[in-house]
């Protein structure tokens, strides 16, 4: 069972809500659909409701993915293994799958005595990766984004001019359609 051990500290260690929200929990290769969950993304840990009204925090290590619908859309995340070889670990968001992959890992951390100077606080961390050529990339902005696109680089730029697509890490999603459209590009390429 789980119990918060973080009720002092301003704000919450939860993903988009504190509330408990709809979603999927995929273990040992079976989903459970129409659950009713919650993620710690400061503990990075998945919490479900059971119908008894206990809220249980998976085994994290048995959980290969689960889904969260949020503010009319579903989420897709998957668990990384931990492992020092790689850099993503843990439960990672899946943007879009393809030539390019898109992943955003969200994170909290906590500032000490942050309001007021009586309270602590937490804070949200948002890392976005592409992954390319099995090899996995931090972004942090659209030249950052470019540079990993290089082999299709004006065409990416004309593309994020014409659509107006403003990049920024502030806000995965807006990286998306980049990736598709690349994605699309390399579909293309006669072999």
């Amino acid at each position: 069972a789980w119990r918060n051990l973080h009720y002092k500290i301003q704000g919450d260690q939860f993903l988009f809500t504190s509330r408990i929200i709809p979603g999927s929990v995929t273990m040992r290769g079976k989903t459970f659909q129409g659950q009713s969950v919650r993620y710690d993304c400061y503990k990075d840990e998945l919490l479900l409701l059971t119908d008894k009204g206990i809220i249980l925090q998976l085994n994290k290590e048995l959980i290969e993915g689960f889904t969260l619908e949020y503010d009319n859309r579903v989420f897709l995340f998957r668990n990384f293994d931990t492992d020092s070889e790689k850099t993503l670990s843990g439960f990672v968001n899946v943007l879009s799958k393809g030539n390019a992959s898109l992943f955003v890992k969200y994170s909290k951390d906590v500032l000490i005595l942050a309001v007021e100077n009586k309270y602590d606080l937490f804070t949200d961390n948002i890392r976005i990766y592409v992954e390319k050529d099995g090899i996995t990339t931090r972004i942090s902005n659209r030249g950052d984004l470019l540079r990993l696109l290089a082999d299709r680089k004006q065409q990416v730029r004309d593309y994020i001019k014409s659509n107006r697509i403003r990049v920024t890490a502030k806000a995965p999603e807006s990286i998306k359609p980049v990736i598709d459209y690349y994605n699309s590009l390399q579909q293309t390429i006669p072999e």
